[in-house]
């Protein structure tokens, strides 16, 4: 009998050498079928992954403009079709949306352009004057422009969504009693939730009165949305409660009075272990005195302003004896009696030159001298002169109140025991509290300060949790998409496309092992003893010696007990015969 060496792998030598070539073999062999959903399930494969990409890559658009009337809207969208500027509406169709990156760069150059509008017009309409046209017609055109420039400034606030103004211009009189002066109205609209402050209608104010010429704040009027007057609520709420600049300045004075108590207690008793709350009452009237006052001078220091002194000597006898018209009379001058005797014991007259001066001196030593002194002084008055002006905003009235946290001891069982303050501690607390105030008895102040323990109250979280942070969301939702397309990508690569081309490109297993060499016994017709059965009746490599022995008809009959034991392999053979393949 002769022997014979089985080969399972004795085909290989007619395979492809390639990988790809060994592919597109074993893709020839599918049948049309398995080629078919092979070919549906790579394109599906790629349809997913290009999906994913053009879905990670779609822009992320933001609102351009809203709020905007057709007109706008028309001119905006014909500028980024003519600039190529990807667009789409709101589902409510207020706003136009732009990719965020195209945002501020679209903005500067539709504002170059003049849009939008806004409905209203500017000094632009004065870029258009005909030839010929009326002064009425240019007043007016002057005029629309003067408001349109005003409502777009107004405009620009930040709680204001739009206004409009309305100028009541009169024409110039020559006569004075026949002037009129001009009178504005304002009126805004608002943005939801938002309200305008006194210093802004007064800003809005002085703004209209300050672009029209003789134009009074007095006469412009600002109006909200829904006809609320705004100009005149201003001014009945200053007069008739403080405004929001006082009720500011009483917050700054009970916080300052705060920051000082409180940054001397906090090294004392530590940081939350006291609270201080204040109120001040503040005194906002304006008040002016004047006063005069006059005080006598002392002596020491008097002050001679003027002093009159007046003398007068007379030789004239005083009136004297019974009134009448005979006593008022001067006497008669003294004659010398020559003819007529002298009354009984006089003395006779004297006569000659010593007569004459013995008379004299008689007379004048008969009649009394009179004098009259006057003095009169007017003294410096001691005159004060007062202007008080009280300057607004004092401080009428402190009141402050201290809460001091009691301490905390470990008692023998060691627990966390609350010990109330001592005298002398709740005494230094407010000596140092008075102090810190600027407490003033005489301005009727007051200060308690007591201890007491503290009650402990969870406070509510101030920052925001990281799955409510509008940036953090806005990283993690891309974050997630991009690892939602990596992983789709990883899943097709890996778990798709690798394994079949693999099983394209690798050979079977059974190509893989080496090729199991077998002896076989033949027995008198040429045939192997005992057949290979199922998987291995592979392929028989016979020794030469054997197959030397073997004639035509033993080699036809192996043959055909090789393809009916493994038909597959015959059919590759054939396949390569018929390819040209050697």
């Amino acid at each position: 009998m002769a022997e014979a060496v089985l080969d399972p792998n004795a085909a290989p030598s007619a395979l492809p050498s390639t990988p790809l070539a060994l592919a597109q073999q074993r893709l020839a062999a599918m049948p049309m079928q398995k080629k078919m959903a092979l070919a549906g399930g790579l394109a599906m494969a790629i349809a997913l992954l290009v999906g994913l990409l053009l879905w990670s890559r779609a822009p992320n658009y933001e609102v351009l403009f809203s709020n905007i009337n057709d007109k706008d809207g028309g001119a905006i969208v014909a500028a980024l079709q003519q600039a190529n500027v990807p667009y789409k509406y709101s589902e409510g169709g207020h706003a136009i949306l732009v990719p965020s990156q195209f945002v501020h760069d679209t903005r500067l150059k539709l504002a170059a352009q003049g849009l939008p509008r806004g409905g209203s017009v500017g000094f632009e309409l004065m870029e258009s004057q005909k030839l010929g046209q009326s002064q009425f017609s240019e007043q007016v055109t002057y005029q629309r422009a003067l408001e349109g420039e005003l409502a777009r400034t107004i405009g620009t606030l930040a709680a204001v969504d739009g206004a409009r103004v309305h100028l009541a211009i009169p024409k110039q009189s020559a006569f004075l009693r026949d002037d009129q002066k001009p009178s504005a109205s304002v009126v805004v609209s608002l943005l939801g939730g938002r309200t305008l402050s006194p210093e802004q209608v007064g800003g809005i104010v002085h703004l209209v009165a300050s672009s029209v010429p003789q134009l009074q704040p007095a006469a412009v009027s600002v109006l909200d949305q829904n006809g609320n007057l705004l100009s005149n609520n201003r001014d009945a709420k200053d007069n008739a409660s403080l405004n929001p600049t006082q009720l500011k300045y009483v917050s700054e004075i009970e916080a300052a009075t705060i920051r000082r108590i409180e940054g001397i207690l906090e090294p004392l008793v530590g940081r939350g272990n006291y609270r201080v709350q204040t109120a001040a009452d503040v005194d906002f009237n304006q008040a002016e005195q004047t006063a005069e006052t006059y005080k006598p001078n002392p002596l020491p220091q008097a002050a001679i302003r003027s002093q009159q002194l007046s003398e007068s000597v007379s030789n004239q006898p005083n009136a004297g004896g019974v009134p009448g018209a005979l006593t008022n009379q001067p006497p008669a001058p003294a004659t010398a009696p020559i003819t007529t005797p002298p009354a009984p014991g006089t003395p006779a007259p004297a006569t000659g030159a010593a007569g004459a001066q013995g008379a004299q001196a008689a007379t004048s030593a008969a009649v009394p001298i009179n004098s009259r002194k006057d003095s009169t002084t007017n003294y410096e008055l001691d005159k004060t002169v007062q202007h008080v002006k009280q300057s607004v905003g004092q401080i009428k009235r402190l009141s402050v109140a201290v809460l001091v946290n009691q301490k905390v001891e470990t008692d023998k069982d060691g627990k966390a025991v609350p010990v109330p303050l001592k005298d002398e501690e709740i005494q230094r607390i407010t000596a140092l509290a008075r102090e810190a105030m600027g407490f003033n008895e005489a301005r009727g102040d007051t200060l308690n300060v007591a201890s007491a323990p503290f009650t402990a109250v969870a406070e509510p979280e101030l920052d925001t949790p990281i799955w409510k942070d509008p940036e953090t969301m806005g990283f993690a939702r891309e974050l997630i998409k991009y690892l939602l397309v990596a992983g789709v990508a990883a899943y097709l690569l890996l778990g798709v496309l690798r394994p079949l081309v693999r099983s394209l490109t690798t050979p079977a297993d059974t190509e893989d092992e080496e090729p199991e060499v077998r002896d076989v016994t033949l027995d008198e017709n040429g045939q192997p003893v005992g057949a290979l059965q199922g998987g291995d009746a592979a392929q028989i490599e016979m020794s030469p010696e054997a197959r030397a022995q073997l004639d035509f008809e033993t080699k036809l009959g192996a043959a055909r007990e090789y393809a009916k034991n493994d038909p597959k392999a015959v059919a590759e053979v054939i396949k390569h015969w018929v390819s040209g393949d050697e």
